[in-house]
């Protein structure tokens, strides 16, 4: 799994503080986005996944800051799969700052442009009734989507 998935984002005057800086918070939401559309591209998307009756928690976050963003920046958040087992998933992300003329492909092999934040969630695969759920038995077709990915 050493693809990035890469989804360009432009920073709006909402997610920024009086001073036109990115509020540290919304990176919790811009890794969110790139969680989101790693597994929509991967054939996973969230909605396909909850109607088969599977949700995946956060378990832990972490984010390391190097640099802020401001309004108007255009930002690549870049996502992988660093670590899945039946039972748990880790994804890792970079937030990076962009000129407004890079390209906008999908997958990437080595991230790009200025380092911003990077970090990473653990989740674990659970049912509606909040119950551990291995992959590989409950859907066996999202656990071989994970191997090929």
């Amino acid at each position: 799994m050493k693809a990035w998935h890469k989804e360009v984002i432009r920073v709006h005057y909402k997610d920024t503080d009086q001073m036109g800086v990115v509020h540290h918070g919304n990176y919790v939401n811009l890794f969110e986005i790139g969680r989101t559309e790693w597994m929509r591209h991967a054939g996973i998307p969230y909605s396909k996944m909850e109607d088969m009756g599977l949700l995946l928690p956060v378990m832990d976050l972490n984010i390391n800051y190097q640099k802020s963003a401001r309004y108007d920046d255009l930002l690549v958040i870049y996502t992988k799969v660093s670590n899945f087992s039946k039972v748990r998933l880790q994804f890792d992300y970079e937030a990076r700052l962009i000129p407004n003329n890079d390209s906008q492909g999908e997958i990437a092999d080595t991230p790009t442009g200025e380092l911003l934040a990077q970090g990473s969630t653990v989740h674990m695969w659970v049912t509606r009734d909040w119950k551990p759920a291995r992959i590989d038995r409950f859907a066996p077709e999202v656990y071989a989507l994970f191997q090929e990915a």
